[in-house]
């Protein structure tokens, strides 16, 4: 029973692990992620911002440590949205959106 939850959870670090490799390798672009903290029968919003290989949560502390789930919550992805850096006021800079997590695992699908 434990391999079990120590392989669930690594699939967990290396999933947003993996998103950030992919983002360091293409610096000029922002992934936002949006889901849920599942917290006592309640939903809390969560999101998460990947930039230049670092995660960053607006909603939630996030943990730094490679070793650790960046959030320690249990939480669930519901929408990826990709855009190009830098953000800017005046134009759009989205580029996609998509709800399948494994999608942004490839790296084509950032450019």
């Amino acid at each position: 029973m434990e391999e079990t939850l120590a392989s669930q959870k690594m699939k967990e670090i290396d999933f947003l692990n993996n998103l950030e490799k992919i983002s360091s390798l293409i610096p000029n672009r922002i992934l936002k992620i949006e889901g849920n903290i599942l917290n006592k029968n309640q939903k809390e919003h969560l999101e998460i911002i990947i930039f230049k290989g670092f995660s960053s949560s607006t909603t939630h502390p996030i943990e730094i440590d490679l070793e650790k789930k960046v959030i320690e919550s249990k939480y669930i992805i519901t929408n990826f949205k990709l855009y190009k850096a830098p953000l800017t006021e005046t134009k759009s800079n989205f580029i996609r959106e998509n709800q399948n997590p494994v999608f942004f695992l490839n790296k084509k699908n950032w450019i």
